[in-house]
């Protein structure tokens, strides 16, 4: 996914808004949805590319796996125990999305093989100009029009 990450982060928003007693949905399922690609930061600055991003550490699911199981028994009698729940969820939708035509290390102990669903052939000169015209963008588009008729419906 190149575009989709934040839309779906909305979608995500708006349906745990319907729940009233999930704190901050929003603003966490947005954060959530684009968190895993903080690491552009490292990877641009530091790293220059050498290794492809979806294999470092906020784009491993076995980190988020981790990382949630610390987290939500000591968030499980507090009041932002679905809040956690929802981070938790979104995040994993990112890494789900990104397994669409990304690759991600799903069997990171056992395989360092990044796992995905479509493989985007470099048809094109730019790797990003191959993304846009593969047929696989349709679904990132079928994401934003549904954050968009969320969003314009109120």
């Amino acid at each position: 996914m190149l575009t989709a990450h934040l839309p779906s982060g909305f979608i995500a928003g708006r349906q745990a808004q319907r729940h009233r007693t999930i704190p901050a949905a929003m603003p966490v399922a947005l954060v959530a949805s684009v968190l895993p690609d903080a690491d552009m930061i490292w990877f641009h600055l530091v790293d220059h590319g050498s290794l492809h991003h979806h294999r470092y550490w906020v784009h491993i699911p076995a980190f988020w796996a981790v990382i949630a199981a610390i987290t939500l028994p000591l968030l499980w009698r507090s009041r932002w125990r679905v809040t956690a729940i929802l981070f938790f969820a979104v995040i994993f939708l990112h890494l789900v999305l990104d397994t669409v035509g990304g690759g991600i290390l799903w069997g990171v102990s056992f395989s360092d093989r990044l796992f995905s669903l479509i493989t985007v052939p470099p048809d094109h000169g730019h790797w990003v100009a191959s993304f846009l015209l593969h047929w696989s963008f349709g679904l990132e588009l079928a994401i934003w029009v549904w954050a968009t008729w969320l969003w314009r419906r109120g």
